[in-house]
């Protein structure tokens, strides 16, 4: 198992390097943080690391991206996208997400050109190819490149490697935009997502890690881990939480039994 690590790790290395230098879509998550650690690895100071900047992103990973950058000694930039003036995008069909990639990595890929660095890659796994992600249709549309997904990197070895290189954040909780708390047809809106926002903050300043706050216009359904969901339950807590729910617009709070499982906005 040690062994079959390491050769992954080495064929993307080696992968890396021939590429001569690299823009990295950096998003502060643990898939994309273990590409720029390799990519600066392999490349040294020939990684520019490029992190968006948006109202769907929660603060917390630029703010993460931001300080594993300056730890690992890479470059960084951050642009603003504007998928929240692209009309196909507020409309939140199944497609959302095609759209809000596409225009990401046009900021992105601008920002190689400028550079002089003509390979941009993004942080797939091949986990991700198994869900429902049409964002990797823009990636390919537009030329993004996935190193890991060519030599076979699951987020388990991502996961691993992160933890072996000796890296914060190897354990941090998975972290999607914010838009993907509002159901598909439902539009999404700066008032929403700023619901959502404040909402999650709420639920993580009383000590969840995990964290979801689906937002259905005027009802939240939260969720937590499953482990975590009879902390939620305490008569005092339930009704603290849920009077700060109320400042925030929502009408109805719900708590889903279930727990967090990703993906599950799919099911509708």
């Amino acid at each position: 198992m040690e062994r079959s690590k390491d050769s992954k790790l080495g064929a993307l290395l080696k992968l890396l390097k021939s590429y001569g230098s690299v823009v990295v879509a950096y998003s502060g998550g643990v898939d994309s943080t273990f590409l720029v650690a390799a990519a600066k690895k392999a490349l040294g100071n020939n990684v520019l690391a490029v992190t968006a900047r948006s109202p769907i992103h929660p603060k917390e990973d630029l703010n993460f991206a931001k300080a594993m950058v300056e730890q690992l000694g890479v470059r960084h930039m951050v642009v603003d996208t504007e998928e929240m003036k692209d009309p196909e995008f507020l409309k939140n069909t199944k497609e959302r997400c095609y759209y809000c990639k596409r225009d990401m990595f046009a900021k992105i890929l601008k920002v190689a050109e400028e550079e002089g660095i003509s390979h941009v890659l993004h942080g797939l796994t091949i986990d991700d190819l198994s869900d429902h992600r049409p964002g990797i249709r823009a990636a390919q549309e537009m030329g993004i490149l996935a190193p890991m997904v060519e030599v076979g990197f699951s987020k388990k070895d991502i996961r691993a490697n992160l933890r072996t290189m000796g890296l914060v954040g190897w354990d941090k909780p998975a972290s999607p935009c914010l838009a993907t708390r509002i159901p598909y047809g439902q539009e999404i809106t700066l008032e929403k997502i700023g619901q959502v926002r404040k909402a999650e903050r709420y639920l993580k300043n009383l000590g969840h890690k995990i964290v979801r706050v689906r937002n259905w216009g005027g009802l939240a359904v939260i969720e937590v881990d499953p482990d975590r969901i009879e902390h939620l339950t305490d008569p005092k807590g339930r009704q603290e939480l849920l009077s700060a729910f109320q400042e925030l617009g929502f009408k109805v709070v719900a708590l889903d039994l279930e727990g967090h499982k990703s993906g599950k906005m799919n099911r509708f």
